[in-house]
């Protein structure tokens, strides 16, 4: 199985040769690496050309991780794709474990594992409600987002399919893609840690000074008005209720009122359709 290698970066020229190394080391090698630099101005471009010059490197205006992330994808060689960000690592092997588990279970064209979590240097456990799954798990993803990027095989086809990353999300664009994949494809889950999730750091993307339920709620409103089951859309509907009234809150308890009675207004719009 030929795999390309898909790693967008902005700015992180301090964290790259890590995620590029991580690659280099599999111990099965993937057909391609492409790095896309969304705009950097630290000097990733001379540098990863003259250091890694086997890698292919796209640079591109700097127009988020989305629009990096479907730059590599689109100009990738293989049918499948792996993602990595490039402040993550992946465990020597990530891939050759996936390939393996992809081959036994043919048909099935997405596939993701467990990840070890580092935030300021130091491992931290992940909770309960961080749970990942395989199979049917569309369910289980409209909550949060429970499958890494980094952690992520999938074939081409899919987004041909559902539609690539969306370019319009800052935030949650992976929470919105798993959703739209999830719902119409069943995924393998190895549950392994074979990648390593560095957070805490100032550029980290899922850092967010509205909070990131904001995003969710943005991305549900999206979907549920496109074309799924009514079975889907209900459970849709269900959640971002669920959310809406955890904002509802917040913006009480912040003195927000205005906030808090349009969000109470989309509530009830959406508990009494008709």
């Amino acid at each position: 199985m030929d795999i390309s290698v898909v790693i967008p970066t902005f700015n992180r020229k301090h964290t790259l040769p890590r995620a590029i190394d991580s690659v280099l080391s599999q111990s099965i090698s993937p057909l391609e690496i492409l790095v896309i630099d969304d705009g950097s101005t630290d000097g990733t471009n001379a540098w990863i050309q003259t250091t890694y010059p086997e890698i292919k490197f796209i640079k591109q205006p700097n127009h988020g991780v989305s629009a990096a992330r479907n730059m590599g994808i689109k100009t990738a060689k293989s049918d499948w794709i792996a993602l990595l960000d490039s402040d993550d690592e992946w465990l020597p092997d990530k891939l050759e474990k996936q390939v393996e588990m992809l081959n036994q279970n043919p048909g099935i064209k997405f596939c993701h594992t467990e990840e070890i979590w580092v935030r300021n240097g130091v491992q931290v456990n992940q909770k309960k409600k961080h749970q990942k799954y395989g199979g049917d798990i569309f369910e289980h993803c409209l909550d949060m987002c429970r499958i890494s990027p980094s952690s992520a095989i999938f074939h081409l086809s899919i987004l041909d399919d559902v539609g690539y990353f969306d370019e319009g999300l800052s935030v949650c664009e992976d929470y919105d893609l798993w959703l739209r994949i999830t719902v119409k494809y069943p995924v393998l889950f190895l549950d392994e840690p074979l990648i390593i999730k560095y957070g805490g750091h100032e550029d980290q993307l899922s850092k967010v000074s509205d909070g990131i339920e904001t995003y969710r709620i943005q991305v549900l409103e999206k979907l549920i008005q496109q074309d799924f089951t009514f079975s889907q859309k209900k459970s849709m509907g269900k959640m971002l209720i669920r959310k809406l009234r955890i904002y509802a809150n917040g913006a009480q308890k912040r003195g927000k009122e205005q906030v808090f009675n349009q969000t109470m207004k989309r509530i009830d719009e959406l508990s009494d359709p008709c």
